[in-house]
């Protein structure tokens, strides 16, 4: 089954319940639908019977591709079933098929009757940025690595050219992996973020591109490496920026000093501390959007951050070498902008057996803080007003070694300069106040909220995870595992209230995690006959993580370099099923992931690929019969999807 454009109309969503609010049970069926489905009215009253209550929801696997088949590995594949059960005893199985709304590269329309191009990078000024790398061939450069997705309604919207309602996407671009010569183009260029007004069809469920809009960064000092993202309580995008520009030894930094000239013409014009934090993007009634900047969230390698029930706890992913968990806790519902920020602190117990009881957690204040007084703090401080930091032991007793990116430093932080530490040198700064920042790649987080349990994706179980590893294990992590794990796996987090910091203090919040486990783990392997070095089987090497209330189904997307193919993957809290939904084109990622419980009565998964035909030695074996057919489907390698996971033939509406 491809991602073409083709048999739209064949192409429908998934429409579980209306009038129910989102994060509830599913609602219940018409009796106009028990009929269509073989449910009958009482025969001696003739009034329609009840309707049904939805019951549980089941998935089947897409079985992974083989080169038996390559045209379905070198495109988004879906071969998977939905069973709904019901409480009348009645269930209904529904085909699954993946639908685009573009590839990156295509012209698309900008609402004002002309066209923008999807993915298309600009300047600090948007002008377009041109890629000259091949003379004669030069073009505006677009991404071929859409990440995170979020999908909302307006009570309020208002824009032409809608014929049923107007239901909004938000996306975010993560990088371009190369430039038409081939050079590596990654983490140069400054990550664009549009707002999709989409039609939604009322009868059907389909969601038809109608306008696409490039939101203004400049605000924001232009966005960096833009990764997963959430949608808020209160209906805003919650963006990312990871990989923060390691500030002290920018000066050296060929990556930094070409996303600079970039962004504002001159390679040494972006400030380091503008980059690393949680960009907030507010969509407007005739699809437009705004954005800024939030500096008081800690500024560490941002992945994808989950807010609570509350509308002010906000659990943050932390993709990185020497990780923490991070928990920022805002004054206010529903305002990010000033807070106070923790680092985790793990007990005894931690072990990658999912079998394992798990660790305790405590939790370590670093400080409390604005998004103004940092972002001025940004604006005029450089690293050496803040802390010195050297890569070699000085022999200096006032120097304190800590751990950093897989590595030693020593620091030592100015008098004075406390609060721009912790905010501004997050990861060095926690791990000073003994918080355990021995993680490797915390990427993306979500929350069950009947069962008050967060989710964290561990992409890969090594380096700084590893007991005696040279690439940044340190005891005072608490983490100090027997062996890797490439594979990776999921955390499980427990979430309670009336909690204090280390120094006693309470913690203002009832969703702070206080325990945590491993719900799951992939399995390395040694290579099989396609490739694969984790069991096809399993997950590998999570990274999106989204849960279903209405499904009690926590939804993961692959970052693998494990798999030949990247997955998502569907996996039941209740019965521990675990499901492959959709596999995407080799050498790309799973990416965009957003499980839409109901949005005017229809439910959606959304879900984006990046960088198709990415090859490295784990292809070795289906490069050379997969690479024209992924160059012929996405653009010579410089196209990927955004789009939806929905249902084929006909669209599933259990109210009408």
């Amino acid at each position: 089954m491809s991602d073409t454009l083709r048999n739209n109309s064949r192409r429908q969503a998934l429409k579980f319940l209306a009038g129910a609010p989102a994060m509830l049970p599913l609602g219940t069926v018409t009796a106009s639908l028990l009929a269509a489905c073989g449910g009958d009215d009482d025969p001696i009253t003739s009034t329609p019977k009840p309707p049904a209550d939805f019951v549980s929801a089941s998935f089947t696997s897409t079985p992974a591709p083989s080169l038996s088949n390559p045209a379905a590995m070198a495109t988004t594949t879906v071969n998977s079933t939905l069973t709904v059960k019901l409480n009348d005893g009645s269930s209904h199985a529904y085909k699954l098929a993946y639908q685009p709304f573009f590839i990156t590269g295509d012209m698309v329309a900008d609402g004002k009757g002309g066209k923008v191009l999807a993915g298309g990078y600009v300047d600090i000024n948007n002008k377009p940025i041109i890629d000259k790398s091949v003379a004669g061939k030069e073009r505006q450069i677009f991404s071929d690595s859409p990440d995170g997705t979020s999908l909302l309604a307006l009570p309020s919207a208002n824009v032409a050219g809608i014929k049923g309602k107007a239901v909004f996407a938000v996306v975010q671009f993560e990088y371009t992996t190369r430039d038409q010569s081939g050079a590596d183009t990654y983490g140069t260029l400054p990550s664009p973020i549009a707002v999709l007004t989409l039609d939604q069809d009322q009868a059907t469920g389909k969601l038809s591109l109608v306008k696409y809009h490039n939101v203004d960064t400049s605000s924001a000092h232009g966005l960096w490496i833009t990764c997963g993202a959430s949608l808020s309580p209160w209906n805003t995008h919650l963006s990312s920026e990871e990989y923060e520009p390691d500030a002290p030894f920018v000066s050296t930094n060929a990556q930094f000093k070409a996303f600079s000239k970039n962004v504002y013409g001159d390679e040494t014009k972006a400030r380091p501390y503008h980059y690393g934090h949680i960009p907030e993007v507010t969509v407007n009634p005739d699809g437009t959007g705004s954005i800024k900047k939030h500096y008081c969230m800690g500024r560490i390698s941002h992945e994808l951050i989950q807010v609570m029930p509350d509308n002010r706890t906000v659990l943050m992913g932390d993709d990185a070498t020497n990780s923490g968990l991070f928990v920022f806790v805002a004054d206010k519902e529903k305002d990010l902008s000033a807070g106070t920020l923790y680092v985790a602190k793990l007990g005894a117990g931690f072990s990658a057996d999912p079998a394992a009881a798990g660790a305790n957690l405590t939790w370590i204040k670093l400080g409390h803080a604005t998004s103004a007084e940092i972002e001025q703090m940004a604006n005029t401080l450089d690293p050496e007003d803040i802390m010195t930091v050297l890569k070699a032991d000085p022999s200096d007793a006032t120097y304190t070694k800590i751990f950093s990116n897989g590595a030693a430093n020593w620091i030592k932080i100015k008098p004075g300069m406390e609060k721009a530490a912790a905010f501004l040198e997050t990861h060095r700064y926690a791990y000073l106040a003994g918080g355990s920042m021995g993680f490797t790649k915390m990427e993306g987080t979500t929350v069950n909220i009947k069962d008050k349990v967060a989710y964290s994706a561990l992409q890969n179980i090594q380096d700084s995870m590893v007991k005696g590893n040279t690439k940044g294990w340190n005891e005072q992590s608490g983490i100090a595992l027997d062996k890797a794990l490439i594979a990776g796996g999921v955390l499980a987090h427990n979430l309670a209230g009336g909690q204090k910091d280390q120094a006693g203090a309470a913690i203002n919040s009832e969703w702070m995690p206080v325990h945590t486990r491993m719900l799951l783990v992939g399995e390395d392997i040694a290579a099989d006959a396609l490739g694969n070095k984790a069991n096809p089987e399993l997950v590998a090497n999570p990274d999106n993580l989204k849960f279903s209330e209405k499904l009690r189904t926590l939804f993961i997307g692959e970052d693998s370099g494990s798999h030949v193919n990247n997955f998502l993957w569907a996996y039941n809290v209740d019965t521990k099923s675990l499901s492959r939904l959709l596999s995407v084109p080799a050498g790309g990622e799973s990416t965009g992931l957003h499980a839409v419980d109901e949005i005017n009565g229809w439910t959606y998964i959304m879900s984006n690929f990046q960088h198709a035909g990415d090859w490295s030695s784990l292809h070795d074996k289906v490069k050379d019969a997969l690479d024209p057919l992924i160059r012929t489907n996405y653009k010579d390698r410089f196209g990927a999807a955004v789009g939806y996971l929905t249902a084929d033939p006909t669209s599933i509406k259990l109210k009408g």
